[in-house]
């Protein structure tokens, strides 16, 4: 399913929408990064347009952190080799809520979003190009890497949300002038 990254809402939901922005990037600027900011915004901007939205029942501050806790399951922030690094029990500690309301929370955002780990619309855009999974696809019922097909195939896939970005290799003769 191909993910439409934008930020346009109902007129109705241009307030929470402000609201919900301004604690994620909060808590991103304090404690995370600009990738999760951007892809909390986004997440928060699709759930705003959702049918109806999840975001009508419940509080501000527990929807930031389910948004930010669902991006964080799907990018394994918890892991401690990871950077950047936090367990979800201070995630949900910062924003006041209990771990278990957070985490059926991002359930909820998951499952509205189809969020899952190694999905190349909700990873960070720094870990796309070494995250093996999300360059797999199928091609002629063979499961193939996508960098390694030719540009014009890697188009259609990239049209078609199969693979996040064209992947242009590195030629012999670029990878001899680096040595």
């Amino acid at each position: 399913m191909t993910t439409t990254k934008s930020m346009k809402v109902p007129k109705c939901w241009e307030g929470p929408l402000a609201a919900l922005i301004a604690l994620t990037d909060g808590f991103c600027d304090e404690h995370l990064d600009h990738e999760y900011a951007e892809l909390a915004r986004y997440a928060i901007a699709a759930l705003c347009r959702k049918r109806p939205s999840p975001l009508t029942n419940g509080h501000s501050q527990t929807w930031a952190c389910a948004v930010l806790y669902a991006l964080g399951q799907v990018n394994f922030l918890s892991d401690r080799s990871t950077a950047p690094y936090m367990a979800m029990a201070d995630l949900c500690g910062y924003f006041g809520i209990a771990p278990s309301t957070g985490g059926n929370k991002a359930k909820l955002v998951r499952t509205a979003l189809s969020m899952h780990q190694f999905d190349h619309n909700w990873t960070l855009p720094s870990r796309l190009e070494s995250s093996s999974l999300s360059w797999l696809i199928e091609v002629d019922g063979l499961i193939v890497d996508a960098r390694q097909l030719p540009v014009d195939m890697q188009e259609v896939a990239v049209q078609k949300g199969l693979i996040p970005f064209v992947y242009k290799r590195i030629s012999e003769t670029q990878i001899e002038t680096k040595l």
